[in-house]
Protein backbone atom coordinates (compact mmCIF):
# COMPACT_ATOMS: atom_id res chain seq x y z
CA UNK A 1 0.00 0.00 0.00
CA UNK A 2 1.07 3.54 -1.13
CA UNK A 3 2.13 5.80 2.39
CA UNK A 4 -0.27 9.21 1.84
CA UNK A 5 1.69 12.45 1.41
CA UNK A 6 1.96 14.77 4.13
CA UNK A 7 0.33 18.27 4.23
CA UNK A 8 4.13 19.41 3.63
CA UNK A 9 4.76 17.31 0.39
CA UNK A 10 1.35 17.88 -1.25
CA UNK A 11 1.90 21.82 -0.23
CA UNK A 12 5.54 21.49 -2.61
CA UNK A 13 3.89 19.53 -5.46
CA UNK A 14 1.52 21.89 -5.48
CA UNK A 15 3.75 25.09 -5.70
CA UNK A 16 5.99 25.95 -9.23
CA UNK A 17 9.71 25.51 -9.02
CA UNK A 18 10.44 28.57 -10.94
CA UNK A 19 9.58 32.53 -10.88
CA UNK A 20 6.66 34.06 -12.22
CA UNK A 21 7.54 35.84 -15.65
CA UNK A 22 5.35 37.60 -18.53
CA UNK A 23 5.28 35.15 -21.28
CA UNK A 24 3.19 36.98 -23.86
CA UNK A 25 1.92 41.01 -23.84
CA UNK A 26 -1.18 42.36 -25.88
CA UNK A 27 -2.71 45.75 -26.42
CA UNK A 28 -5.81 47.26 -28.10
CA UNK A 29 -7.53 50.58 -28.08
CA UNK A 30 -10.52 51.55 -30.12
CA UNK A 31 -10.78 52.88 -33.50
CA UNK A 32 -11.89 56.52 -32.93
CA UNK A 33 -8.55 58.34 -32.30
CA UNK A 34 -9.12 61.99 -30.76
CA UNK A 35 -5.70 64.22 -31.16
CA UNK A 36 -5.36 66.46 -28.27
CA UNK A 37 -4.81 69.65 -30.36
CA UNK A 38 -8.22 69.61 -31.34
CA UNK A 39 -9.80 68.41 -28.39
CA UNK A 40 -10.13 71.40 -26.33
CA UNK A 41 -12.80 72.64 -29.43
CA UNK A 42 -14.29 69.64 -30.10
CA UNK A 43 -14.90 68.82 -26.35
CA UNK A 44 -16.92 72.39 -25.63
CA UNK A 45 -18.62 71.72 -28.81
CA UNK A 46 -19.59 69.06 -28.14
CA UNK A 47 -20.43 69.97 -24.47
CA UNK A 48 -22.76 73.02 -25.48
CA UNK A 49 -20.06 74.57 -23.57
CA UNK A 50 -18.71 77.23 -25.94
CA UNK A 51 -19.99 80.23 -23.84
CA UNK A 52 -17.57 79.37 -21.20
CA UNK A 53 -14.40 80.61 -23.16
CA UNK A 54 -12.59 81.53 -19.73
CA UNK A 55 -12.65 78.14 -18.86
CA UNK A 56 -12.44 76.59 -22.43
CA UNK A 57 -9.06 78.53 -22.34
CA UNK A 58 -8.09 76.90 -19.20
CA UNK A 59 -8.87 73.75 -20.33
CA UNK A 60 -6.73 74.38 -23.38
CA UNK A 61 -3.32 75.12 -21.40
CA UNK A 62 -4.51 71.99 -19.46
CA UNK A 63 -4.28 69.84 -22.71
CA UNK A 64 -0.62 71.91 -24.06
CA UNK A 65 0.97 70.85 -20.89
CA UNK A 66 -0.47 67.08 -20.53
CA UNK A 67 2.25 65.82 -22.96
CA UNK A 68 -0.26 64.03 -24.67
CA UNK A 69 -0.53 64.02 -28.43
CA UNK A 70 -3.75 61.53 -29.30
CA UNK A 71 -5.65 59.24 -27.25
CA UNK A 72 -8.23 56.73 -28.40
CA UNK A 73 -11.82 56.60 -27.39
CA UNK A 74 -14.50 54.64 -27.52
CA UNK A 75 -17.23 57.78 -27.40
CA UNK A 76 -17.65 58.93 -30.90
CA UNK A 77 -19.30 62.27 -31.80
CA UNK A 78 -22.45 60.22 -33.08
CA UNK A 79 -22.39 58.28 -29.59
CA UNK A 80 -22.38 61.67 -27.06
CA UNK A 81 -25.48 63.25 -29.61
CA UNK A 82 -27.26 60.67 -28.81
CA UNK A 83 -26.66 60.83 -25.18
CA UNK A 84 -26.81 64.49 -24.24
CA UNK A 85 -27.10 63.68 -20.55
CA UNK A 86 -22.96 62.18 -20.84
CA UNK A 87 -22.31 65.55 -21.75
CA UNK A 88 -23.73 67.23 -19.05
CA UNK A 89 -21.50 68.06 -16.07
CA UNK A 90 -24.13 66.44 -13.18
CA UNK A 91 -27.12 64.86 -15.07
CA UNK A 92 -28.60 61.46 -14.14
CA UNK A 93 -26.58 59.35 -17.22
CA UNK A 94 -25.66 56.04 -15.12
CA UNK A 95 -28.11 53.80 -17.23
CA UNK A 96 -26.69 54.98 -20.37
CA UNK A 97 -22.94 54.38 -19.31
CA UNK A 98 -23.52 51.18 -17.88
CA UNK A 99 -25.22 49.94 -21.14
CA UNK A 100 -22.28 51.21 -22.71
CA UNK A 101 -19.36 49.84 -20.66
CA UNK A 102 -20.66 46.69 -19.79
CA UNK A 103 -20.73 45.76 -23.08
CA UNK A 104 -18.04 47.08 -24.21
CA UNK A 105 -14.93 46.56 -21.58
CA UNK A 106 -15.18 42.71 -22.22
CA UNK A 107 -14.95 43.65 -25.88
CA UNK A 108 -11.50 46.06 -25.91
CA UNK A 109 -10.28 43.28 -23.67
CA UNK A 110 -10.90 40.36 -25.41
CA UNK A 111 -9.09 42.18 -28.50
CA UNK A 112 -5.80 42.85 -26.37
CA UNK A 113 -6.13 39.26 -24.89
CA UNK A 114 -6.42 37.86 -28.45
CA UNK A 115 -3.07 39.14 -29.33
CA UNK A 116 -1.63 38.23 -25.97
CA UNK A 117 -2.49 34.54 -26.78
CA UNK A 118 -1.29 34.60 -30.49
CA UNK A 119 1.95 35.87 -29.11
CA UNK A 120 2.36 33.23 -26.50
CA UNK A 121 1.33 30.77 -29.13
CA UNK A 122 0.19 28.05 -26.74
CA UNK A 123 -3.44 25.96 -26.10
CA UNK A 124 -6.05 28.46 -24.72
CA UNK A 125 -7.13 25.89 -23.03
CA UNK A 126 -3.81 25.91 -20.75
CA UNK A 127 -5.58 29.10 -19.21
CA UNK A 128 -5.87 28.49 -16.16
CA UNK A 129 -6.47 31.62 -13.98
CA UNK A 130 -8.31 34.38 -15.33
CA UNK A 131 -7.69 38.36 -13.49
CA UNK A 132 -9.84 41.04 -15.01
CA UNK A 133 -9.43 44.35 -13.86
CA UNK A 134 -11.71 47.49 -15.28
CA UNK A 135 -12.87 51.20 -13.25
CA UNK A 136 -15.92 51.23 -15.52
CA UNK A 137 -18.96 48.45 -15.78
CA UNK A 138 -19.74 47.20 -12.73
CA UNK A 139 -21.66 43.98 -13.41
CA UNK A 140 -23.26 40.60 -12.53
CA UNK A 141 -21.67 38.05 -13.81
CA UNK A 142 -18.91 40.73 -14.47
CA UNK A 143 -16.65 41.36 -17.15
CA UNK A 144 -14.56 38.30 -16.33
CA UNK A 145 -17.43 35.70 -16.55
CA UNK A 146 -17.82 37.73 -20.33
CA UNK A 147 -14.08 37.01 -21.34
CA UNK A 148 -14.42 33.36 -20.89
CA UNK A 149 -17.16 33.45 -23.55
CA UNK A 150 -15.47 35.66 -26.03
CA UNK A 151 -11.88 34.10 -25.84
CA UNK A 152 -13.38 30.43 -25.43
CA UNK A 153 -11.73 29.35 -22.37
CA UNK A 154 -12.32 26.24 -20.57
CA UNK A 155 -15.56 26.81 -18.43
CA UNK A 156 -13.58 25.93 -15.37
CA UNK A 157 -10.86 28.34 -15.41
CA UNK A 158 -10.26 30.16 -11.99
CA UNK A 159 -12.06 33.88 -12.47
CA UNK A 160 -11.47 36.88 -10.18
CA UNK A 161 -12.55 40.74 -11.25
CA UNK A 162 -11.52 43.83 -9.86
CA UNK A 163 -13.63 46.28 -10.27
CA UNK A 164 -12.96 50.28 -9.41
CA UNK A 165 -9.24 49.98 -8.20
CA UNK A 166 -8.42 52.98 -10.53
CA UNK A 167 -4.62 53.99 -11.92
CA UNK A 168 -2.61 51.81 -9.73
CA UNK A 169 -4.11 48.55 -10.40
CA UNK A 170 -2.08 47.30 -13.56
CA UNK A 171 0.72 46.95 -10.40
CA UNK A 172 -2.36 44.85 -8.57
CA UNK A 173 -2.74 42.99 -11.10
CA UNK A 174 0.90 41.43 -11.73
CA UNK A 175 0.94 41.36 -8.02
CA UNK A 176 -2.14 38.52 -8.07
CA UNK A 177 -0.89 36.84 -10.68
CA UNK A 178 2.88 36.43 -9.55
CA UNK A 179 1.27 35.11 -6.32
CA UNK A 180 -1.08 32.53 -8.39
CA UNK A 181 1.50 31.43 -11.01
CA UNK A 182 4.18 30.76 -8.05
CA UNK A 183 1.65 28.91 -5.92
CA UNK A 184 -0.15 26.71 -8.14
CA UNK A 185 1.92 24.30 -10.58
CA UNK A 186 1.43 24.43 -14.25
CA UNK A 187 -0.81 27.39 -14.21
CA UNK A 188 -1.31 30.12 -17.05
CA UNK A 189 -2.80 33.32 -15.59
CA UNK A 190 -4.32 35.41 -18.41
CA UNK A 191 -4.76 39.16 -16.92
CA UNK A 192 -6.78 41.76 -19.04
CA UNK A 193 -7.05 45.52 -17.93
CA UNK A 194 -9.48 47.09 -20.16
CA UNK A 195 -10.39 50.99 -19.55
CA UNK A 196 -13.26 52.93 -21.04
CA UNK A 197 -13.75 56.51 -20.55
CA UNK A 198 -17.40 56.44 -21.00
CA UNK A 199 -18.26 56.31 -17.88
CA UNK A 200 -16.53 59.39 -16.73
CA UNK A 201 -16.74 61.40 -19.31
CA UNK A 202 -18.72 64.41 -18.61
CA UNK A 203 -19.09 68.47 -19.56
CA UNK A 204 -16.60 71.11 -17.49
CA UNK A 205 -17.45 72.83 -14.58
CA UNK A 206 -16.66 76.55 -13.28
CA UNK A 207 -16.93 75.02 -9.90
CA UNK A 208 -15.05 72.11 -9.66
CA UNK A 209 -11.92 72.47 -12.18
CA UNK A 210 -10.26 68.80 -11.20
CA UNK A 211 -12.81 67.35 -13.21
CA UNK A 212 -11.43 69.21 -16.03
CA UNK A 213 -8.00 67.69 -15.50
CA UNK A 214 -9.26 64.06 -15.92
CA UNK A 215 -10.88 65.19 -19.48
CA UNK A 216 -7.64 66.48 -20.39
CA UNK A 217 -5.66 63.24 -19.69
CA UNK A 218 -7.99 59.75 -20.15
CA UNK A 219 -8.21 57.63 -22.42
CA UNK A 220 -9.36 54.00 -23.36
CA UNK A 221 -7.34 51.07 -23.61
CA UNK A 222 -6.60 47.15 -22.97
CA UNK A 223 -3.83 45.40 -22.27
CA UNK A 224 -3.69 41.69 -21.61
CA UNK A 225 -0.64 39.55 -20.29
CA UNK A 226 0.23 35.53 -19.75
CA UNK A 227 1.83 35.16 -16.52
CA UNK A 228 3.28 31.68 -15.30
CA UNK A 229 6.26 30.15 -13.36
CA UNK A 230 8.43 29.28 -16.17
CA UNK A 231 9.46 25.72 -15.23
CA UNK A 232 12.06 24.41 -17.18
CA UNK A 233 9.73 21.54 -17.99
CA UNK A 234 6.67 23.18 -19.32
CA UNK A 235 6.14 23.97 -22.51
CA UNK A 236 8.90 22.10 -23.54
CA UNK A 237 10.59 25.41 -24.45
CA UNK A 238 8.54 27.11 -26.33
CA UNK A 239 7.50 29.78 -24.22
CA UNK A 240 9.71 33.16 -24.41
CA UNK A 241 9.77 35.37 -21.15
CA UNK A 242 10.05 38.41 -21.65
CA UNK A 243 9.83 39.78 -17.72
CA UNK A 244 10.35 37.86 -14.20
CA UNK A 245 8.14 39.12 -11.30
CA UNK A 246 10.64 39.37 -8.69
CA UNK A 247 8.25 41.35 -5.72
CA UNK A 248 5.57 43.07 -5.13
CA UNK A 249 4.05 45.29 -2.88
CA UNK A 250 1.54 47.82 -1.87
CA UNK A 251 1.34 51.04 0.21
CA UNK A 252 -0.56 53.75 1.20
CA UNK A 253 1.39 56.90 1.08
CA UNK A 254 1.11 59.38 4.31
CA UNK A 255 -0.56 62.30 4.66
CA UNK A 256 -2.11 61.43 1.23
CA UNK A 257 -5.84 60.48 2.30
CA UNK A 258 -8.08 62.71 -0.08
CA UNK A 259 -5.59 62.61 -2.63
CA UNK A 260 -7.58 61.42 -5.28
CA UNK A 261 -11.23 59.95 -4.78
CA UNK A 262 -13.44 58.52 -7.23
CA UNK A 263 -17.31 58.18 -6.93
CA UNK A 264 -20.14 56.43 -8.51
CA UNK A 265 -23.03 58.40 -8.92
CA UNK A 266 -26.19 59.13 -10.83
CA UNK A 267 -24.11 61.29 -13.44
CA UNK A 268 -21.04 58.06 -13.74
CA UNK A 269 -18.16 58.32 -12.05
CA UNK A 270 -16.99 61.21 -10.69
CA UNK A 271 -12.97 61.72 -10.01
CA UNK A 272 -11.58 64.62 -7.60
CA UNK A 273 -7.73 65.55 -6.98
CA UNK A 274 -7.62 67.20 -3.91
CA UNK A 275 -3.66 67.25 -2.97
CA UNK A 276 -0.51 67.84 -4.76
CA UNK A 277 -0.71 64.41 -5.85
CA UNK A 278 2.76 64.27 -8.12
CA UNK A 279 4.71 66.04 -4.80
CA UNK A 280 3.38 63.32 -2.41
CA UNK A 281 4.81 60.87 -4.67
CA UNK A 282 7.99 62.11 -5.03
CA UNK A 283 8.67 63.27 -1.18
CA UNK A 284 7.87 59.64 -0.92
CA UNK A 285 9.26 57.39 -3.80
CA UNK A 286 12.84 57.14 -2.35
CA UNK A 287 11.47 55.30 1.04
CA UNK A 288 9.50 52.95 -2.06
CA UNK A 289 12.31 52.27 -3.90
CA UNK A 290 14.70 51.24 -0.88
CA UNK A 291 11.90 49.23 0.77
CA UNK A 292 11.68 47.28 -2.95
CA UNK A 293 14.99 47.17 -3.45
CA UNK A 294 17.24 46.71 -0.46
CA UNK A 295 17.17 42.77 -0.44
CA UNK A 296 19.02 43.06 -3.93
CA UNK A 297 21.41 45.57 -3.04
CA UNK A 298 20.41 47.89 -5.36
CA UNK A 299 20.19 51.45 -4.91
CA UNK A 300 21.45 53.65 -8.26
CA UNK A 301 17.82 54.43 -9.67
CA UNK A 302 19.76 54.86 -12.74
CA UNK A 303 20.73 51.06 -13.12
CA UNK A 304 17.57 50.20 -13.47
CA UNK A 305 14.71 50.25 -15.68
CA UNK A 306 11.26 52.30 -15.51
CA UNK A 307 7.74 50.92 -16.01
CA UNK A 308 5.99 54.48 -14.15
CA UNK A 309 2.43 55.07 -14.48
CA UNK A 310 2.53 58.48 -16.09
CA UNK A 311 1.58 61.49 -15.85
CA UNK A 312 3.63 64.45 -17.23
CA UNK A 313 4.05 66.29 -13.75
CA UNK A 314 4.68 62.72 -12.02
CA UNK A 315 7.49 61.76 -14.27
CA UNK A 316 8.71 65.19 -14.31
CA UNK A 317 9.14 65.22 -10.38
CA UNK A 318 10.32 61.83 -10.04
CA UNK A 319 13.09 62.53 -12.38
CA UNK A 320 13.78 65.26 -10.35
CA UNK A 321 13.81 63.96 -7.34
CA UNK A 322 16.01 60.76 -8.09
CA UNK A 323 18.15 62.87 -10.10
CA UNK A 324 17.50 60.15 -13.27
CA UNK A 325 18.87 60.74 -16.72
CA UNK A 326 17.21 62.04 -19.25
CA UNK A 327 15.80 58.90 -20.80
CA UNK A 328 15.03 56.71 -17.79
CA UNK A 329 10.90 57.51 -17.89
CA UNK A 330 11.14 57.66 -21.78
CA UNK A 331 8.61 54.76 -22.12
CA UNK A 332 5.96 56.03 -19.79
CA UNK A 333 6.53 59.58 -21.92
CA UNK A 334 5.78 57.56 -25.12
CA UNK A 335 2.62 55.73 -24.02
CA UNK A 336 1.59 59.05 -22.29
CA UNK A 337 2.22 60.81 -25.59
CA UNK A 338 0.94 58.73 -27.98
CA UNK A 339 -2.26 56.90 -25.79
CA UNK A 340 -3.03 59.51 -22.79
CA UNK A 341 -3.75 58.09 -19.14
CA UNK A 342 -5.44 54.68 -19.71
CA UNK A 343 -5.80 54.33 -15.98
CA UNK A 344 -4.74 50.17 -14.96
CA UNK A 345 -3.59 49.35 -18.60
CA UNK A 346 -1.14 52.00 -18.86
CA UNK A 347 1.73 50.18 -17.34
CA UNK A 348 1.28 47.25 -19.43
CA UNK A 349 1.47 49.27 -22.70
CA UNK A 350 4.42 50.75 -20.63
CA UNK A 351 6.43 46.82 -20.62
CA UNK A 352 5.37 46.35 -24.26
CA UNK A 353 6.65 49.19 -25.71
CA UNK A 354 10.25 48.97 -23.46
CA UNK A 355 10.67 45.06 -24.89
CA UNK A 356 9.75 46.34 -28.07
CA UNK A 357 12.50 49.29 -28.42
CA UNK A 358 14.71 47.17 -26.94
CA UNK A 359 14.32 44.48 -29.65
CA UNK A 360 14.34 47.56 -32.37
CA UNK A 361 17.68 48.92 -30.57
CA UNK A 362 19.45 45.54 -30.57
CA UNK A 363 19.92 45.48 -26.84
CA UNK A 364 21.05 42.06 -24.94
CA UNK A 365 18.04 42.36 -22.61
CA UNK A 366 14.37 43.01 -22.30
CA UNK A 367 15.01 46.17 -20.02
CA UNK A 368 16.13 48.54 -22.09
CA UNK A 369 19.34 46.31 -21.74
CA UNK A 370 19.58 46.80 -17.85
CA UNK A 371 18.81 43.83 -15.55
CA UNK A 372 16.76 44.96 -13.00
CA UNK A 373 13.88 47.21 -13.04
CA UNK A 374 10.62 48.69 -11.26
CA UNK A 375 6.92 49.06 -12.48
CA UNK A 376 5.10 51.42 -10.48
CA UNK A 377 1.34 52.26 -10.37
CA UNK A 378 -0.24 55.45 -9.11
CA UNK A 379 -3.73 55.80 -7.78
CA UNK A 380 -6.60 56.47 -5.44
CA UNK A 381 -5.63 56.20 -1.77
CA UNK A 382 -3.05 57.61 -2.59
CA UNK A 383 -1.97 53.95 -3.09
CA UNK A 384 1.12 52.84 -4.92
CA UNK A 385 2.09 49.47 -6.30
CA UNK A 386 5.65 47.87 -6.49
CA UNK A 387 6.65 45.54 -8.75
CA UNK A 388 10.46 44.48 -8.99
CA UNK A 389 10.56 43.12 -12.18
CA UNK A 390 14.05 41.64 -13.87
CA UNK A 391 14.64 41.60 -17.62
CA UNK A 392 15.48 38.51 -19.61
CA UNK A 393 18.14 38.36 -22.40
CA UNK A 394 16.37 39.37 -26.28
CA UNK A 395 16.24 36.05 -28.26
CA UNK A 396 16.13 36.74 -32.41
Amino acid sequence: MASELTVEELRKQQRAEGPATVLAIGTATPTNCVYQADYPDYYFRITKSEHLTELKEKFRRMCDKSMIRKRYMYLTEEILQQNPNICAYKAPSLDARQDMVVAEVPKLGAAAAQAALKEWGQPRSSITHLVVCTTAGVDMPGADYRLVRLLGLRPSVSRLMLYQQGCFAGGTVLRVAKDLAENNRGARVLVVCSEITAVTFRGPSETHLDSLVGQALFGDGAAAVIVGAHDDDLAAGEERPLFRLVSAAQTILPESEGAIDGHLREEGLTFHLLKDVPGLIARNIGRVLDDAFAPLGVSDWNSIFWAAHPGSAILDEIEAQLRLDGDRLRASRHVLAEYGNMSSACVLFILDEMRKRAAEDGLATTGEGKDWGVLLGFGPGLTVETVVLRSVPIVS
